[in-house]
């Protein structure tokens, strides 16, 4: 398994086409690097871990139907997630409404860091916690499109342009929805623990 550690960007690209050729290690490999990120991808958008799998297991289903199809027209990273958005995009049109997309106490701890402690020790501890379940709820709390952005940016690593080739929209649109996912954050946690004092 070290092999998919050492697999880059370009090389998701090569392992696909040698999986359309019918090489089932280099599926395997995809599969591996790819398979905790796109489960937190569905896990933190929708808050409920059987949907979440289901979605998941649905996007890996979608990856196999399109292998023989599959041109390099953009990252492998970018077109598995493309899949999963239109999947997710698909469940949310067809719940109407979708106020209740994520339920923040069961999500895992991954966003502690955005809103450190000062302090340290137990008591520190503590409030990291209480600060990362405040940060969960507040992400719950905002639009679909801009929870979307702001999770693949900062859980997930991506460029705002490749979150916009995910999301079907323009630079301008998905730096708008990081913007103003940053702004909405900060002000409910800023809220939020005014409130708490």
């Amino acid at each position: 398994m070290e092999q998919v550690s050492e697999v880059t960007a370009d090389s998701d690209q090569i392992l696909m086409a040698q999986y359309a050729q019918g090489d089932q290690g280099a599926f395997e490999q995809l599969y591996h690097k790819h398979k905790g990120g796109l489960y937190r991808y569905f896990k933190r958008q929708l808050g409920d871990s059987a949907l979440a799998e289901d979605l998941y297991q649905e996007t890996w289903s979608r990856v196999i139907k399109a292998a023989a199809g599959y041109e390099q027209r953009a990252k492998f990273t970018t077109w598995l997630y493309r899949i999963a958005h239109n999947l997710l995009i698909d469940h949310v049109r067809a719940l109407k409404p979708v106020d209740s997309l994520s339920d923040p106490a069961g999500e895992e701890q991954s966003l502690e860091a955005v809103i450190p402690s000062d302090e340290s020790g137990p008591d520190g501890r503590l409030e990291d916690e209480q600060k990362a379940l405040l940060l969960k709820h507040c992400i719950s709390l905002l639009p679909h499109v801009q929870k979307e952005a702001f999770l693949l940016n900062v859980e997930m690593g991506f460029t705002a342009a490749a979150i916009g080739e995910i999301a079907g929209v323009g630079m301008e649109a998905t730096k708008s929805r990081i913007r103003y996912a940053n702004q909405a954050l900060k002000a409910c946690v800023q809220q939020k623990m005014a409130g708490a004092v």
